[in-house]
């Protein structure tokens, strides 16, 4: 109180002596006012640290010179304004013109109390005073709001701040921010004015922002940042608009405050406007010599699609594309769309006109102390002295984005050394690439385990991808090493390295396994929408610890040793999710063939086809997966390590290896050379809030796991392909720690010795 006090008694002792000042010249009359003085000395009382020169230097003021009363006031000023001291008095005494100041103190340290929520050292790096410095009112005030800010931004839109100071000796003082942080004021309610298409709950979880629910403890997107509602429109915008909505708009967004001010409301106002379709779709050029026929098989617009801009943006990128592989340069591409309100249709109309004849000159990148220039320029597809195409630097912005080795990255063009030519500055922020983590997991396959990783997504700044990862579990432990170069030799090529070792304690089986993977591979795009993959694989394997009243198939396996085997093998994905094409409905096609040879020769082929869409206003999303694999021995014979084993990820409501062959004596699960699985599924609301992130399923799976092959003259049960069905209902719980399920199954149709189980989760946790 007593430093309050005593600041603002300082305040009104420099109000008196300006008042008083003010007062001595209206006095004077007229006259005075007009009157000019020339000073033959000038005397300068109070300073300590700040030079006489210097202060004269801020006045302004040379010896001999002739002043106005204004002049001198002006001068006053000017000392005032450089921020060091706290009062300033200029008074003309006879020929002598008399300056005394007081300085303001120096400050000696700067502490910040009643912070809990917010570390010292983060606050510390929004204070611009300094120790050392000479304190600043207006610097700490500054200083003030800027931390007030920082807890706004946490929610804490009723933090106190106040600063103080404590007057020490020497004309010092320690300058303390005193912080009460109050409570967090979170989003109580979003909701929605104008939306007809899709309910609140649809749109909720388009948003960033989420309302405060059941881990608001956790989730930090309850409170209320101007930034994130700011992105949440642009979200708002792109979902109507990708869903045929041209003339969606987030008329305005309104923020208030509970009566106790301890919570938001934010409502936003939209105009959904009418749905259109795609109507005619044509192209032609204005570009003499250039027939725009050619261009016609680059369109995949349709009559009849819903509009979208996202499929428009992928027509000029692909027309661009060819123009460049044919060697025409400046070529763009105007989308011409027309309406017509009767039909509801947007008709697009694709012309190729002449561009500007710019090229890129440079290319400058800045803040980048960690990742190497060349992994940035690699997201170019230009280069200096190309033609600019201002879709493609917007493209290559994209892609240095998607990187995920930057918290902020911004690609600008602006003009170079001639009106020709542009300069593109890349300007980007690193974040952190690399994670240690040491945790917990829990799989109903494998039970609890201890787990430990490391993987850096940006390995020495070169953009490579790098991975250690150890994990044991009550019956299966795992070593595994990974490396990948995503630009290999400077093309769109993916070089990978992968190791794995892993051993098993089968608990439901009278052996052991181990298993050495050692595979090389490279990936390249084949198309716009599919990837093919090569590899090289080295592999043993190894049965240990049989049981003597193990399966006597198995023990003849055993008896094989040790077994090694190289093999080549290529797997081509198709995937339209990459696009969006489309964006309730995703397609993806998986098929791979291994080439083995070594002590034993096979063909492995596995194919998966997947697809996935949303109904009744994308409340309800539908999925359909099948998948199956067949293992052919030309030479030699597939053991127990070999074969394929169902488990709860390709098929629920069964224990690892709890349907297929199995031993007729001693009931060991056998696995297979063939299996096939089909399962339907269904995701819904269940009705409670969306920030909970719970939502409700129900399935059926229908597959089966057979032949064994050689049995040795054994008795094989379930040898044949005999289709079991499992029904069931799930749980999904988006969570902090990362997507939970939980599934309940019910076996419709099941053989006598299958192992079924009636519950799965799968859940991890890092700490």
């Amino acid at each position: 109180m007593k430093n309050v006090v005593g600041r603002a008694w300082v305040r009104g002792e420099r109000l008196i002596r300006r008042v008083g000042f003010v007062l001595l010249l209206a006095g004077m009359g007229g006259a005075a006012i007009a009157q000019s003085f020339a000073f033959n000395a000038i005397n300068i009382e109070g300073n300590q640290r700040v030079a006489d020169g210097t202060i004269l230097t801020f006045a302004g003021i040379e010896r001999g010179a002739a002043l106005s009363t204004a002049e001198l006031n002006d001068a006053a000023q000017r000392i005032r304004a450089s921020g060091l001291f706290e009062t300033v008095e200029v008074t003309p005494v006879g020929r002598t013109l008399r300056i005394n100041v007081v300085e303001y103190p120096t400050i000696n340290r700067i502490n910040i109390e009643g912070n809990a929520r917010l570390r010292d050292a983060q606050l510390m790096q929004l204070v611009q005073s300094q120790p050392r410095r000479v304190y600043n009112p207006t610097q700490a005030e500054q200083d003030t709001n800027a931390i007030t800010q920082a807890y706004a931004q946490e929610g804490r839109i009723n933090a106190v701040v106040t600063p103080r100071i404590i007057r020490l000796s020497d004309n010092r003082v320690d300058l303390v921010f005193e912080v009460v942080e109050a409570g967090v004021t979170e989003i109580e309610r979003l909701s929605f004015v104008g939306n007809r298409t899709y309910s609140e709950r649809r749109l909720r979880g388009v948003l960033d922002t989420k309302q405060a629910g059941l881990l608001r403890s956790i989730i930090a997107r309850d409170t209320y940042s101007p930034e994130r509602i700011a992105r949440d429109r642009e979200l708002l915008t792109d979902f109507y608009r990708s869903r045929g909505y041209p003339d969606f708009e987030v008329q305005n967004v309104d923020v208030g405050l509970t009566r106790e001010r301890d919570a938001y409301l934010v409502t936003f106002n939209l105009r959904e406007g009418q749905k259109f379709t795609i109507g005619n779709v044509s192209i032609r050029s204005e570009i003499p010599g250039v027939n725009a026929a050619e261009f016609e098989r680059a369109l995949r617009l349709r009559t009849g699609a819903t509009y979208s801009p996202v499929p428009i943006e992928t027509d000029i990128t692909r027309i661009e594309r060819l123009a460049n592989q044919r060697g025409i340069n400046f070529l763009q591409v105007d989308p011409r769309i027309t309406r017509n309100d009767r039909a509801l249709q947007l008709n697009v109309e694709y012309v190729l006109v002449p561009g500007p004849r710019i090229f890129v000159e440079r290319i400058d990148i800045e803040g980048n102390g960690t990742t190497l220039d060349r992994v940035i320029r690699n997201q170019f597809r230009v280069v200096e002295g190309d033609p600019f195409n201002p879709r493609e630097i917007r493209d290559s912005a994209r892609r240095i984005r998607s990187l995920g080795f930057f918290q902020n990255a911004s690609v600008d063009a602006r003009e170079g050394s001639s009106p020709n030519q542009v300069v593109i500055d890349v300007d980007v922020e690193e974040g952190p690439t690399g994670t240690l983590s040491f945790g917990a997991n829990y799989n109903t396959d494998t039970g609890a385990g201890l787990l430990a990783s490391y993987r850096q997504s940006n390995f020495q700044g070169r953009g490579q991808r790098l991975s250690f990862e150890f994990s044991t579990a009550r019956s299966n432990r795992r070593l595994g090493f990974s490396f990948a170069e995503p630009a290999f030799l400077g093309r769109d090529l993916r070089f990978g390295f992968d190791l794995s070792y892993r051993t098993t304690d089968n608990e439901n089986a009278l052996y052991d396994t181990d298993t050495l993977r050692i595979s090389p591979s490279l990936r390249f795009p084949v198309s716009e929408n599919g990837r093919l993959t090569v590899y090289y694989a080295y592999e043993f394997t190894d049965l240990t610890d049989v049981s003597a009243s193990a399966s006597q198939i198995i023990q003849n396996e055993a008896d094989e040793g040790r077994v090694s085997n190289s093999s080549l093998g290529y797997t081509y994905s198709y995937d339209t999710r990459r696009t969006g094409l489309n964006p309730n409905a995703g397609v993806l096609l998986r098929f791979g063939q291994e080439f083995g040879f070594g002590d034993s020769q096979f063909i492995k082929t596995t194919a998966l086809a997947g697809a996935e869409t949303k109904i009744l206003n994308e409340e309800v999303t539908l999925r359909a997966t099948v998948e199956g694999g067949l293992l052919n021995y030309q030479d030699g014979d597939s053991r127990v390590t070999d074969r394929f084993f169902l488990g709860s990820r390709l098929m629920r409501g069964f224990e690892a290896g709890g349907i297929g062959p199995r031993d007729d004596a001693t009931d060991d699960a056998l696995g297979g050379n063939a299996f096939a699985v089909a399962r339907l599924e269904a995701e819904f609301p269940l009705g409670l809030p969306t920030e909970y992130g719970i939502t409700g399923g129900a399935f059926i799976d229908y597959g089966s796991v057979w032949d064994v092959g050689e049995t040795f003259g054994e008795a094989v049960i379930y040898d044949d392909a005999i289709t079991r069905t499992v029904a069931g209902v799930s749980i999904f719980w988006t969570t902090p720690i990362g997507p939970l399920r939980f599934n309940f199954t019910e076996a419709l149709d099941a053989q006598d010795r299958d192992e079924t189980k009636a519950f799965d989760v799968t859940i991890s946790t890092s700490f």
